[in-house]
């Protein structure tokens, strides 16, 4: 056995141990099933078209016509020449989903501890307690698959960082090159952006050390080189960043043309609105149960038995038996201060009390940035309970307003509370620290985390209300009933802090153990390993466990058409479905139909306007303009029923007068009374190119169209006079090009949101083609910067074997 191969063999075992535990863990996927994944039943809904027109033609559309009424699909699984980054992706995640995802948490977390210098044996345990996070293990439930993407890049992106300011500067740049481009693939700009914070973070820490250490040099060396090697990660990736900075100006993270003027509005005229954004804000106190996971109970109804105080009670108030049951098995437990949560974001008590270890052990920069990084992530996820705060990086700090749900950031402490952990262990094996000191500081970290869990275990009933902002009116009208409920809270917290205080007791006492002689290392790593998986996986599966997982039928069941559904699709014509039972954001219509729904966190912004101030509100004129000819409604009784509107005005239709306003928001408001089969509104900067035209609308014109494949649409056209048309499709100035009878013409935004050209009079073949620059653009870029990191990579591989070549003659030659 040569030196190389046994010097790797510890880590190729742990490799294949990483692939074997992510299968066992999602061990249904080994039986044909798939885990259900609402977002992603969502995204297939909203992806059908695209899918279906590359499947037929095998080319890439870029443009998808059956969602919110016309959209790029760049934000939706659009797949982009030259991607070399999503081939490399692919390869890393060769297990099937979501064991893919759980090796990557794994191996990146692995990665970034050796690169740390941490020996194999701590790293693994350091990986479990990332891998197995909650918040990790939720979001793949839930199909949150871009976010667990990103996150679990972000080891492998900080290991890049730390190789260059370690003065391995050429493997620095390759990895983190490499990385960043994965990093961008994974197509979650906003936890990406959270990682970014990060990095600030962390480049201060190494600042203010390099300073003390007189190592400037060094360190403005080391960020330039860094600097160029995001630079190229990013190039590799060009298409989709180009494509999402030109779609996200018109999405809802873009302008908002309906601002209010009122300065004391929460409403932004750039990006989303600030109650948006905050509306999922972490509560201070919340943020215990990221140690004691039911502290503040769980989002989902709970199924307590016929043992709750709640069930005793209905069957006190008289209610029959299984009518206590049916309430009883959804049970609200959740009492913080978010609208919903499906479960907390616990980081596991094991974790954190070694993590609390680690920053009593640990000095220097590493102490300073994970401690900064985790009081960062911690303020920011409070949102609107620390509105100061909030407020200031929402008006100051660029892009933080494009991003909801300020509680995700806690990401961040997903990943630096295991590191924390990681080196709490390792300083304790290790360490140089007098006995005394190791001990010192393990009562210290046991009484803290310990302390805490057996206060609430003893009195924590006592200490709040448990009353959650929607109890209300319950605690008003049925106090009896509330009661009972906040008794069933207060178990459920009791019990969990019992729980995660019997937690900490063994891992403090496995550590005492080895301290005082009795076990050996192996065996307390072995134990805390143990205690790591069973607390953090214990509560993963309250959230996502075998029920989580479905048969591939079961699945596609999802998808069968409703009666009303195959009902519609007698209609072989051009049309839209507007689904006002479901609401905007709901992809079901979109599997079948060309929609204004459909449900992306990327929506465009018009077409939200439009629906809630319109469509939702039965306005017949936008209806009838938006070519809608089939309405699903609810009746008083909630059961669905179909409208089938003769009066659309069709995909095209001619007007007979052009009106101009200043504004998108007149332009907006014009809508209100708009007869749309007569008259169209033209925003002033447009209407210069139209001073002067007057539209002829003749009784004998016609316009009709004969094609309409997603990002290519036809009509054949008649009129005996200068006309101007109107087209039930989504405006949008990047990439589409109207040509009539083969000669390019100008595309005006008209009715706040759809097309309209002037039409010469006489007979005309009218072509609408979706070309977009940015693709080509993005694509050129991301192939030669993939081939300068690929000769990069290979420079590296060179100089590597270069120098143990030389090594290697040094000592034959000693």
């Amino acid at each position: 056995m040569s030196a190389t191969f046994k010097k790797l063999l510890p880590h190729l075992i742990v490799v294949l141990g990483f692939v074997v535990l992510s299968l066992t863990y999602f061990y249904p996927v080994l039986q044909g099933k798939m885990i259900y994944q609402n977002d992603i039943k969502q995204y297939e809904g909203m992806a059908r078209q695209q899918k279906e027109f590359r499947e037929d033609t095998g080319q890439e559309t870029y443009w998808n016509n059956a969602a919110f009424g016309g959209m790029p699909t760049y934000a939706i699984g659009a797949r982009f020449p030259n991607d070399v980054m999503d081939w490399v992706d692919r390869a890393i995640r060769f297990l099937p989903r979501p064991a893919d995802y759980l090796f990557l948490y794994f191996i990146n977390f692995y990665i970034l501890m050796l690169v740390m210098r941490v020996p194999w044996k701590y790293g693994v345990l350091g990986a479990l307690a990332f891998g197995f996070s909650t918040y990790l293990i939720i979001i793949l439930g839930v199909g949150h698959n871009a976010k667990a993407h990103a996150v679990a890049y972000f080891p492998l992106v900080l290991s890049g960082i730390l190789l260059v300011f370690q003065r391995k500067y050429i493997w620095g740049f390759v990895l983190t090159a490499l990385a960043m481009g994965l990093e961008i693939q994974a197509n979650h700009y906003q936890m990406t952006y959270y990682l970014g914070l990060l990095v600030v973070v962390l480049g201060i820490a190494y600042l203010v050390d390099a300073i003390k250490k007189k190592e400037l040099p060094h360190f403005f060396k080391s960020v330039a080189i860094l600097i160029v090697a995001v630079a190229l990660g990013i190039a590799t990736n060009a298409t989709t960043l180009l494509s999402t900075m030109e779609y996200a100006k018109v999405s809802i993270r873009g302008e908002n043309y309906l601002a209010e003027d009122d300065p004391t509005k929460s409403s932004t005229t750039d990006g989303l609105d600030y109650d948006y954004i905050t509306e999922y804000s972490y509560g201070k106190l919340e943020s215990l149960n990221l140690f004691i996971p039911k502290l503040m109970g769980v989002g989902r109804a709970s199924d307590l038995g016929r043992d709750s105080e709640f069930y005793q009670k209905l069957i006190a108030l008289g209610y029959p038996a299984k009518q206590a049951e049916y309430y009883a098995q959804g049970t609200p437990l959740y009492w913080g201060a978010q609208p919903f949560v499906e479960a907390p974001p616990y980081l596991g008590v094991t974790v954190v009390f070694l993590a609390l270890l680690g920053f009593l052990l640990i000095k220097g920069r590493l102490r300073w940035w994970l401690l900064g990084g985790m009081i960062v992530s911690l303020l920011l996820s409070w949102g609107k309970n620390l509105e100061f705060v909030t407020r200031f990086f929402v008006e100051t700090v660029p892009l933080y307003n494009k991003f909801r749900a300020v509680s995700s950031i806690q990401v961040l402490l997903e990943l630096l509370i295991p590191i924390a952990a990681v080196f709490g262990i390792y300083k304790w094996f290790t360490g140089i620290e007098e006995k005394q000191v190791k001990l010192k500081k393990l009562a210290i970290a046991t009484g803290s985390i310990g302390g805490l869990c057996l206060l609430f275990w003893l009195v924590g009933g006592s200490l709040f209300d448990f009353k959650a902002p929607s109890d209300t009116q319950l605690a008003i009208e049925q106090p009896e009933i509330f009661e009972a409920i906040k008794a069933d809270r207060i178990a459920v917290m009791k019990s969990d802090a019992l729980r995660s205080l019997l937690f900490v007791v063994a891992a403090a006492l496995s550590l005492w153990l080895f301290f005082t002689g009795k076990i050996k290392e192996h065996i307390a790593l072995i134990l805390l390993g143990i205690f790591i998986v069973l607390d953090l996986g214990g509560v993963d599966r309250r959230s996502v466990d075998e029920e989580s997982f479905i048969t591939n039928r079961a699945y596609q069941a999802n998808f069968e058409p409703t009666a009303i559904d195959k009902a519609i699709q007698k209609d072989n014509s051009y049309y839209r479905v507007l689904d006002l039972a479901r609401g905007l954001n709901n992809s079901h219509i979109n599997y079948f139909f060309n929609g204004v729904g459909g449900y992306s966190a990327v929506r465009p912004r018009k077409i939200e306007d439009v629906f809630y101030k319109y469509l939702a509100k039965g306005n017949t004129n936008v209806i009838n303009m938006l070519n809608i000819k089939y309405i699903l409604q609810p009746d008083k009784e909630g059961k669905v029923g179909v409208q089938q509107n003769a009066q659309t005005n069709g995909p095209a239709w001619f007007v007979k007068e052009l009106k101009f306003v200043d504004s998108q928001k007149e332009a907006f408001e014009a809508l209100e009374k708009l007869n749309t089969k007569q008259t169209a509104v033209v925003v002033t900067p447009q209407a210069q190119e139209l001073e002067g035209f007057k539209p002829v609308k003749d009784s004998v014109a016609t316009i009709a169209i004969s094609k309409h494949d997603p990002d290519h649409l036809t009509y054949n056209a008649y009129t005996p006079n200068d006309a101007f048309a109107v087209f039930a499709e989504t405006y949008y100035k990047n990439g589409w090009k109207a040509y009539i009878d083969g000669n390019e013409t100008s595309i005006y935004e008209v009715n706040y949101m759809l097309r309209g050209i002037k039409i010469p009079k006489g007979k005309h073949n009218i072509e609408f083609k979706f070309e977009p620059v940015v693709v080509q653009t993005g694509s050129t870029i991301t192939l030669f910067s993939s081939l300068a990191l690929l000769l990069l990579l290979i420079g590296a591989l060179f100089l590597e074997y270069k120098n143990k070549g030389r090594k290697l003659g040094d000592v034959q030659t000693t």
